[in-house]
């Protein structure tokens, strides 16, 4: 199985889905995952690290801040090259925060449902492993 060298942070605020996802993403090729389990611990993790994340992967309903504003925060302060919206709210509300993410001028590459679908998530992620 090929390994992708992204440097991941992974923000989601359910203990159990944070795991799940974090195993799917080690068997899908991706072995550099820092996780959060809120906006707080993120903001945390991004300013202590040593170069910009390649990607968050960070869910829209977090307890103390939503995705969107979290992923405008990480970009404004070049914390992230990238960001992938994950939730479970229906399409109609992933499309306009897309929508909104756009107007903003923010790297939102897009969103995927959860639970994560490796080839939705390649798709999303192509132009950077290709870089």
């Amino acid at each position: 199985m090929p390994s992708y060298p992204l440097r991941i942070l992974l923000v989601e605020d359910h203990p159990f889905q944070l795991l799940a996802t974090q195993c799917l993403l080690r068997s899908f090729g991706f072995e550099h995952l820092a996780p959060a389990e809120n906006a707080e611990q993120a903001i945390r993790l991004m300013t202590q690290a040593e170069a910009p994340f390649d990607i968050i992967l960070c869910d829209q309903c977090l307890p103390d801040l939503p995705g969107l504003e979290l992923i405008e925060i990480a970009s404004r302060q070049c914390f992230i090259k990238a960001a992938i919206l994950l939730s479970g709210l229906p399409e109609t509300e992933l499309s306009a925060l897309q929508t909104q993410a756009l107007k903003r001028g923010l790297p939102l590459l897009g969103y995927l449902p959860k639970p994560l679908n490796k080839d939705e998530l390649a798709h999303l992620t192509h132009t950077l492993l290709t870089l």
